[in-house]
């Protein structure tokens, strides 16, 4: 019986690219979080050359004004984020900083 029960929870809970110690943590979160905006920046810098190769000068407006300007303040205010938490370590600091998030970025 204990053999099923293990294959039951492996059926259950696959594995994930996401299952890592650090889980949950704040921390992790905003670093992932910079990742994914720094690859989709990238994504769009590659985009942007290809449009520019292209002269297709509409979609280089396009992209620059309504995406990599808003992608830099993005990846700007995440890295202040991260450099916060890091600073904050964990504990109740953290409970601070999710105040802050919901309010805003204003500090309670």
């Amino acid at each position: 019986m204990r053999g099923g029960r293990a294959m039951l929870q492996s059926m259950l809970m696959p594995l994930s690219e996401f299952d890592h110690a650090e889980k949950g943590d704040a921390l992790n979160a905003m670093e992932l979080a910079l990742c994914l905006e720094k690859l989709n920046n990238e994504k769009l810098q590659n985009l942007h050359s290809i449009a520019n190769e292209k002269n297709d000068t509409q979609l280089v407006d396009f992209i620059e004004s309504k995406f990599l300007v808003g992608q830099v303040e993005d990846i700007r205010k995440i890295s202040e984020y991260v450099a916060q938490l890091r600073r904050m370590g964990k504990g109740h600091g953290v409970w601070h900083f999710d105040q802050m998030l919901l309010n805003g970025g204003v500090a309670a």
